[in-house]
């Protein structure tokens, strides 16, 4: 291909981005422009993939972190002959298209992850390269390779900044994941303007005592890029290579401007700026024939890609077919039939034990039959009692371990969790305590927004944690995560609950599941004196049914609380008083209900109802309603031995019982 040629295909690349971002009269044209070059080169040149086939396992994975430059990302799709029509590219940001203002799994054809919040990306990336890692230590022999792909990303100054990318690259650089190669815009621009008004760090050496191996090119050579990638791919390390960049590339009044950055250059600056790079002044969303033929070479060559991994898995499976059975089951995510059946019951117990300790009962008797589980926690592998025992430590030595030890890199953890979840063949399980959910919650969001299942653990649920005090009591934290869209919350009230929790969270597949878990113990709720819990497998259910059609009063409660509520119903029913019992392990999932399973559990007839909760009472209130009794903690905690503290803030059976006669009167 004649160099004439390859700058045309990059020019287009750049003009696509600028008149979609002006039709649209919002976007951000200055990184696309500037990144048209390595993108290229990385995508005509290098990328592993099938337009035709965008899920296919093989592939290599890019992730543009830098979502802003989404309209980069759209051009490259259509381009190349992924199911992204011109017509889609005309109508970015707009309502009902599938090219929206930043990339959304599951929305767009070849979008690999939803980016946009800076730095997700970047550690989502280290997850997928995380799952590679693991597949090939686990399936590939020295005679036959079926895992051999590359994650690659563009990054930019921002997502540098953002706190998770400090974790995550000190996480792939300790792993030693050699099969990332990140292209950086070093083009020192942001919103605000140079970037020397905040970000002065030497990249180079941060990302040298990370581990990595750092190059530094000229981010419009498309030869030395091309020289750079290859380099990184013989490297035993993560890569990173800084493409020093124009943002606004070609904008003759706009270039290196922060006003290139997230704004359309106007009608008179793109007419300028396309006759500056060779491009008709006078045509919008120009795409000549021959450079669409050049691009569209892609859709053949990534057939040719996807068939002959076919043929080596064909003949994997010839020689390996146990092996080649569970590769498939892995990317299918195919539980074994009756897997279920493999959850462990618990006795009926008055002293009972601690539903983090249940949960890692249960996560060790799964781990035996799942093979496709893994995960660890972010330095709390013994509290959170996340540990698969005897199923190796995942490490730069050993990917096919199955214990992630993630360090204190909570934020990097959940964002890693969603790579490997959205690589696809693993399921993966993360844990902390509740309160640092906080630093997970923007990879939850993106989990719920992706709809991806990745599965979180949090102990330490409550003000039950006791000595340790406010700082590490959780009080808003459930509110907030039933606030996030598409997010399972579960709650477990004792062992066999958990075990319900668990089997909920293995089989959702369309968004993450947190599991809320106790370090004090709770009583193992005796089921043949209280319903059956298979029945919180609808999220909500009667757990002491009352005497007589319908109660006087309900009293909802989830987790710990749960054994209030029903030693307070004994204490009521002694007194002559009707009373019912409901647990309500997931809300989430009893919504989902139908509305007559939903009204026979919370009859619309029977008002007085009570909830009890260890935490905000926001969001009480619709179960409640407006004749009810709302009790939790609108405070902070205190330190303090936990019995001492639930007596202190009011959460105790005789409150409850106060409150019942009170609201019965």
């Amino acid at each position: 291909m004649s160099d004439q040629l390859a700058q045309r295909c990059v020019n287009t690349l750049r003009t696509l981005s600028m008149d979609a971002v002006q039709k649209a009269n919002s976007g951000h044209p200055g990184m696309p422009m500037g990144m048209a070059d390595a993108a290229y080169v990385l995508w005509t040149k290098f990328l592993k993939h099938n337009p035709k086939n965008p899920r296919w396992s093989d592939r290599d994975r890019f992730i543009l972190s830098a979502g802003h430059g989404s309209m980069l990302l759209y051009s490259l799709l259509h381009l190349t002959g992924y199911e992204v029509s011109l017509d889609e590219i005309k109508n970015f940001r707009q309502l009902g298209s599938i090219t929206p203002g930043h990339p959304e799994f599951g929305m767009t054809p070849g979008v690999e992850t939803t980016t946009g919040p800076l730095g997700q990306g970047f550690a989502t990336g280290v997850g997928m390269a995380m799952a590679e890692a693991y597949l090939g230590d686990k399936f590939n022999k020295k005679d036959h390779t079926i895992v051999d792909h590359f994650t690659y990303a563009i990054v930019s100054d921002g997502d540098l900044m953002e706190g998770i990318s400090h974790e995550a690259a000190s996480l792939a650089g300790h792993l030693k994941l050699n099969k990332m190669i990140y292209l950086y815009d070093s083009n020192r621009i942001s919103i605000d303007g140079s970037t020397d008004l905040a970000f002065t760090d030497d990249t180079r050496k941060r990302f040298e005592s990370y581990g990595w191996d750092v190059q530094t090119v000229d981010g419009h050579n498309r030869n030395e890029i091309e020289k750079a990638i290859l380099a990184a791919q013989k490297t035993d390390t993560p890569s990173l290579i800084e493409c020093k960049t124009h943002i606004g590339f070609g904008s003759p009044n706009k270039q290196d401007t922060a006003d290139s950055h997230g704004a359309p250059l106007g009608e008179d600056e793109i007419r300028l700026t396309k006759e500056k790079l060779g491009m008709d002044p006078d045509q919008t969303f120009q795409i000549d024939d021959d450079v669409l033929r050049e691009f569209r070479k892609a859709v053949k060559q990534g057939e040719k890609f996807e068939e002959e991994w076919k043929g080596r898995l064909k003949e994997y499976e010839k020689v390996y077919p146990v092996d080649g059975v569970s590769f498939k089951e892995h990317l299918s995510r195919t539980l074994p039939d009756n897997w279920d059946e493999i959850l462990p019951n618990f006795e009926a117990d008055e002293k009972g034990m601690a539903t983090r300790k249940a949960s890692g009962l249960i996560l060790n008797e799964m781990a035996d039959h799942l093979f496709s589980l893994i995960g660890g926690s972010a330095d709390l592998t013994g509290s959170n009692k996340t540990d698969m025992d005897g199923k190796g430590i995942y490490s730069a030595d050993n990917y096919s371990g199955r214990n992630i030890h993630y360090g204190v890199r909570e934020h990097a953890m959940g964002a890693a969790m969603n790579g490997m979840a959205l690589h696809g063949g693993l399921i993966p399980f993360g844990g902390t305590f509740l309160v640092f959910s906080d630093y997970n919650k923007p990879a939850i969001r993106i989990a719920g927004l992706s709809k991806i299942p990745t599965i979180f653990v949090f102990t330490h649920d409550s003000i039950g944690l006791g000595e340790d005090g406010p700082t590490h009591q959780p009080i808003e934290h459930l509110a907030s995560m039933r606030a996030t869209p598409n997010v399972n919350v579960i709650r477990p009230a004792d062992a066999n609950e958990t075990s319900v929790a668990w089997k909920s969270a293995i089989q959702k597949d369309d968004g993450p599941t947190l599991l809320v878990l106790t370090r004090q113990n709770l009583p193992t709720i005796d089921r043949s004196k209280y319903t059956p819990v298979k029945e919180a497998e609808k999220g909500a259910y009667i757990l002491k049914k009352e005497e007589g059609e319908f109660p006087d009063l309900i009293l909802m409660a989830t987790g710990s609380e749960v054994q209030l509520a029903l030693d307070a119903a004994e204490k009521l029913e002694a007194e002559g008083e009707s009373v019912r019992v409901v647990s309500m392990p997931c809300w989430e999932i009893f919504e989902s209900q139908p509305k007559a399973y939903r009204d026979k559990v919370l009859p619309p007839q029977v008002i007085k109802r009570i909830s009890i909760e260890a935490g905000s009472t926001m969001g009480w209130h619709k179960w409640a309603g407006t004749e009810g009794v709302v009790m939790g903690i609108d405070r902070y905690g205190e330190s303090a031995p936990y019995e001492e503290v639930y007596e202190h803030l009011g959460l105790t059976v005789d409150k409850i019982v106060e409150n019942a006669k009170t609201l019965l009167q």
